[in-house]
């Protein structure tokens, strides 16, 4: 992702996930890609910026809570969870945040 995602006017929501990778792709290049193009599927998702410099953040925006737990709960996004827990990430955190203001250039 190598844009600044447009987002609607607040308030909306947003998923920050930061992480720090374990060695080795071990599919997790295949697995993103399509974490990403199905993230773009699901109802209320709004956007997706992701950068990866050692630590990795992801931030997704999202229209609700609700959208946010229903991605949460998808069957393929739980199955990369898994994966993510037990070989992909050495350390990571999930923030959820409701965005109150937004402005930029």
């Amino acid at each position: 992702m190598s844009e600044i995602t447009n987002t609607p006017n607040a308030p909306y929501y947003a998923v920050i996930f930061s992480s720090l990778r374990t060695d080795g792709d071990n599919g997790y290049t295949e697995m993103a890609q399509r974490m990403a193009e199905l993230a773009a599927q699901q109802p209320g998702y709004l956007g997706m910026e992701s950068a990866r410099e050692g630590l990795g953040i992801t931030v997704s925006y999202w229209e609700s809570l609700d959208a946010i737990r229903n991605w949460k709960h998808n069957a393929e996004h739980r199955e990369a969870q898994r994966l993510g827990h037990q070989q992909w990430y050495s350390s990571f955190r999930v923030r959820i945040a409701k965005v109150e203001r937004d402005y930029g250039i």
